[in-house]
């Protein structure tokens, strides 16, 4: 049962980081997109796009959480898992529309003159790379507690919006101190904002690809599987281990050689105790198959 606790716990805590994600990216989308229309800034209206995506990411990864939970059942023996893949997946590529939408509007009203902006537009982008700032350190510390891919993601995701509300809010600094001839720069950074938009959600559509694909654990949580995995009395040597991640789980196949010479209940008795090693060691770590191999010197 305790295995099973720290399971949930991770879910609780990654629950909580996505639900102050999407409450402060959706209050700052709102904001952006009222104090761009209403201040004439460009980039204000583009990072808006880029904060609704992020609260869009926020409100998947909080769905995709709560089916990711659901137990197994017949048409679905492996679980729920993939489900948190496969929404990082769909939000990447929403990402890469809007950025594509961002850079296409700014090309376009390129040679158009623009109207002075307002200091509560500055003030909004001042607000927004403190809030985003906030939002990303709480998110990573959360990410490294729980080992989520998904909410480590959406972390770094926060910090390009940071870098992004910064170059929104020099270019709007330039727009409201600068001469008219400087104004261009709002448009200068509405593409660099969409060039921003696009890089993030090519890197989450990329990551959340090589997870459906199976991709292999990385070295580090490999090496320590089979630390663990040696130290349990019985076994000889690692044979094989393929770790696979499914959205914030992870499932492990490992063939532990072990004496041929010893009962088949005793070589089962070892399997069960490398399975109950490795689940009770790595909370995130669904289930682990056990293959017994005959161990040659």
């Amino acid at each position: 049962m305790a295995d099973f606790e720290s399971a949930q716990q991770l879910y609780v805590q990654t629950r909580r980081a996505a639900l102050a994600g999407l409450s402060v990216t959706l209050a700052l989308g709102v904001a952006k997109l009222l104090g761009g229309w209403l201040g004439n800034s460009l980039a204000l209206l583009s990072d808006s796009v880029h904060s609704f995506g992020d609260a869009f990411s926020s409100l998947s990864i909080l769905l995709a959480l709560w089916w990711a939970e659901k137990p197994a059942d017949r048409e679905h023996p492996y679980g729920h898992t993939r489900i948190e893949s496969i929404a990082a997946s769909n939000v990447a590529l929403l990402l890469i529309g809007s950025g594509l939408w961002v850079g296409i509007s700014a090309i376009r009203t390129w040679s158009q003159p623009t109207a002075p902006t307002h200091w509560f537009a500055l003030a909004i982008a001042l607000i927004s790379v403190v809030l985003n700032e906030i939002v990303f350190r709480y998110s990573m510390r959360i990410a490294k507690r729980t080992g989520s891919k998904a909410v480590e993601a959406s972390a770094w995701d926060q910090r390009l919006d940071v870098f992004g509300s910064f170059i929104v809010l020099l270019s709007l600094a330039i727009g409201l101190f600068a001469s008219a001839e400087w104004r261009i720069v709002d448009h200068v950074a509405a593409l660099i904002v969409a060039a921003i938009i696009l890089w993030a959600g090519g890197s989450l559509f990329w990551s959340s690809l090589q997870d459906l694909m199976d991709r292999q654990a990385d070295p580090q949580m490999l090496n320590r599987v089979r630390e663990l995995a040696l130290e349990v009395d019985g076994v000889r040597d690692i044979e094989k281990l393929l770790i696979r991640k499914a959205g914030l789980e992870y499932f492990v196949d490992i063939h532990v050689e072990v004496d041929p010479q010893i009962t088949v209940l005793t070589a089962h008795e070892i399997g069960h105790g490398v399975k109950n090693r490795l689940i009770g060691t790595f909370p995130a770590v669904r289930d682990v198959l056990v293959h017994i191999e005959p161990h040659r010197a």
